[in-house]
């Protein structure tokens, strides 16, 4: 089965919203290991989550004129956090707290495809409009998102609940990860950002909650549970994203980059992709979002416009057969960190340093917890005997090289 980028066309809309063009429907993907194909939600929405409550006014201006700028802060919900798994999602009131932060994300001049190539990078490309979802972060009025809806973006413009529009500044982006950070001049707005829950902290069956704006109908939420955990999916770079949430809350074009919340109102991830069978790109019950845990790690870095690397090994990999655990090396890049390091194609790495590998989606989350330069030892069973190998991480490179 093979993926779909989401830039369709909508549903017909409310005669009251706003007249938007949503890109030109790229081809399919190349298929991954997945035996589902995974669509990025890449056509129509934008949320800037927040919550209402007591606020600190800061004020700014010059002369006799000043703006100001209200943050105000969250409803702990500390009822809904504390019964975690006993009493459910009040969905209302985590709804009444976050949606009037909410906004649209519209991106002219995105890069996309039309006619071959992977929506991610290739010829034929042509520029289009893309609308997305986000959230707000921190005093300064920051706005998380994910990185394919304003990747190439030529503008980008954010409408807030009351209807206030800013021009939006891309702070800095990450395509392994899929996370994109934005800045707009918050003078006169009341800001709701959203705390950051714990992605760590999450439990299959725990219940979630979606806002964004699919197919344009702004606000609207949607509920589920989280239905798997340290899934792998693909990121816009061509890699892999290690820990990411699957859930059954309906996710659709629009919701891409909005918070997935927990029962307390916190942000534990950001919405970024779902599973299709290759003849639908709608919601099919199977979404992923990216784990907050990951954006943390990396937001400062993103908010002061830095790069950040991950570290790389320089293989691909597929899960060995229950009978040998861990994971099965099919080919490794030329002159890469493995390459260096002795690793060979047929060989099964069952652990790297510490942690046990019981299959690919092990090795690449693992890989996810250093940082390139780190040292690892890999036990590696190659043939009828293990060896110990000792491995220096690279720095991931802006797309996968070729193997052999």
């Amino acid at each position: 089965m093979s993926e779909h980028s989401l830039f369709t066309a909508p549903p017909p809309r409310p005669p009251d919203e706003d007249d938007r063009v949503p890109s030109a429907a790229p081809p399919p993907r190349r298929p991954t290991r997945s035996s589902l194909g995974l669509a990025l939600l890449l056509a129509l929405t934008a949320v800037v989550s927040g919550a209402v409550g007591a606020g600190l006014l800061l004020a700014t201006g010059a002369g006799n004129h000043t703006t100001s700028t209200t943050i105000t802060q969250a409803p702990a919900m500390a009822a809904a956090a504390e019964s975690r798994g006993t009493t459910g999602l009040n969905a209302g009131a985590l709804y009444s707290a976050t949606a009037p932060g909410v906004v649209d994300i519209t991106s002219r001049g995105v890069t996309t495809t039309s006619g071959g190539g992977s929506p991610f990078g290739g010829p034929p490309r042509s520029a289009g409009t893309a609308t997305g979802t986000g959230f707000v972060v921190g005093r300064k009025g920051n706005i998380v998102t994910a990185a394919h809806v304003v990747d190439g973006a030529s503008s980008i413009n954010v409408k807030f609940q009351d209807g206030t529009t800013r021009t939006a500044r891309l702070l800095g982006k990450d395509n392994a990860t899929d996370v994109a950070v934005l800045s707009i001049d918050p003078s006169g707005l009341t800001l709701h950002p959203l705390a950051l829950g714990s992605s760590a902290a999450l439990g299959v069956g725990d219940q979630l909650a979606a806002i964004g704006d699919p197919f344009t109908y702004e606000r609207s939420m949607s509920t589920g549970i989280v239905s798997g955990l340290d899934r792998t999916i693909s990121a816009p770079n061509g890699f892999t994203v290690a820990h990411a949430i699957q859930t059954d809350a309906a996710l659709n074009p629009g919701n891409s980059g909005g918070p997935v919340l927990d029962a307390g109102g916190k942000v534990v991830g950001i919405v970024d992709q779902i599973a299709t069978n290759g003849s639908s790109d709608t919601s099919s019950g199977v979404g992923f979002a990216v784990p907050i845990d990951l954006v943390r790690s990396e937001l400062a870095q993103l908010e002061a416009g830095r790069t950040v690397s991950h570290a790389y090994l320089g293989v691909s990999t597929s899960s060995a057969d229950s009978a040998n655990a861990g994971a099965l090396v099919q080919s490794v890049t030329s002159g890469g960190p493995a390459d260096r390091a002795g690793l060979r194609a047929g060989d099964v790495v069952k652990a790297l340093g510490s942690t046990t590998i019981k299959g690919s989606n092990d090795l690449v989350a693992t890989i996810a917890t250093h940082r390139p330069g780190d040292r690892v030892t890999a036990s590696v069973r190659r043939g009828s005997r293990t060896i110990q190998v000792t491995v220096t991480l690279g720095t991931q490179p802006s797309q996968p090289a070729s193997t052999g």
